[in-house]
């Protein structure tokens, strides 16, 4: 009688394999089972009953025993971490968002002479046994959880008309998303790992050649300021936008976010960076005399 193994890791590992596997599997390993474990994965291979082994591959002689005895056709699985994690909306998420559980690379191969490997991604609300999860693997998943995004521009704007010599004040309006503080966890394994993310500067690209680093959010203007530049992120153009396409120039603002995390008895920065895109009328003040 032929026999076939299967890796049992955790329960919502043992409901990713066939669904005859399963049935075997969850009564618990027979005959004991053979343990190996990486940094990032760990199998478990233990014999479960198959079926006849006509399945073997009769064009090698049957079960490939030549004194017609039983074999063992090990089925292996590998579960790996994904490094970095997909991102939001991916199908390998399985419908769960990022922080909630994890997605593996599983990969399972027969040990029967055609070596066949399947390879794919699956989620799991848990890793599976002996798995070792590192801190900074959670710190990325709770920055996907985040969902950053680039600098809100309240000032200039679409459609706003700016002038040659005429101070601009860059300034965006500050949410948790846009420029923070942002705060999140992701646990797996028993750790949790907590991270705080704030934006630390915007670097303007103003399309005429200029660019403007800003260290704060920007002042917003009022009227009582009158010509005066902005005190905190500012630019003068020189020149009209006549020239550019569409007749505006194009800006970018780009901010960068520093991630600060710990947990799992480790700490570390990280850095992400987000942009948003708009377009500027500068035109010239006409004299007429």
């Amino acid at each position: 009688m032929l026999t076939r193994g299967v890796v049992i890791t955790a329960a919502t590992v043992l409901a990713s394999l066939s669904s005859s596997a399963t049935s075997h599997a969850a009564e618990g390993p027979k005959g004991g089972g053979d343990i190996k474990c990486g940094q990032y994965n760990c199998e478990v291979v233990v014999d479960v009953p198959g079926q006849a082994g006509s399945q073997a591959g009769d064009s090698t002689g049957g079960s490939g025993s030549s004194g017609g005895g039983d074999s063992t056709d090990k089925t292996v699985c590998k579960y790996e971490l994904a490094d970095p994690q997909p991102r939001v909306g991916s199908l390998d998420w399985e419908g769960h968002k990022p922080g909630d559980g994890a997605v593996y690379e599983q990969t399972c191969g027969w040990g029967d002479l055609n070596g066949n490997t399947i390879v794919r991604m699956v989620w799991l609300a848990d890793p599976p046994a002996q798995v070792t999860v590192e801190p900074a693997v959670l710190a990325l998943r709770a920055v996907d959880s985040m969902l950053l995004l680039g600098p809100d521009i309240a000032s200039p704007h679409t459609a706003g008309k700016y002038t040659v010599g005429v101070p601009m004040w860059m300034w965006v309006n500050q949410s948790v998303t846009t420029y923070g503080p942002n705060t999140a966890s992701a646990s797996a394994g028993g750790i949790t790992v907590s991270a705080t993310a704030k934006v630390s500067k915007i670097v303007w690209k103003m399309g005429d050649g200029a660019s403007v680093t800003c260290s704060g959010p920007g002042t917003p203007y009022t009227p009582s300021e009158g010509m005066a530049q902005s005190p905190t992120c500012g630019h003068m153009y020189s020149k009209t936008s006549a020239g550019a396409q569409n007749s505006k120039f194009p800006v970018t603002a780009t901010s960068t976010w520093t991630i600060n995390w710990q947990g799992g008895g480790q700490a570390g920065q990280l850095t992400e960076v987000r942009q948003t895109n708009v377009q500027v009328a500068v035109g010239e003040v006409q004299v007429v005399r």
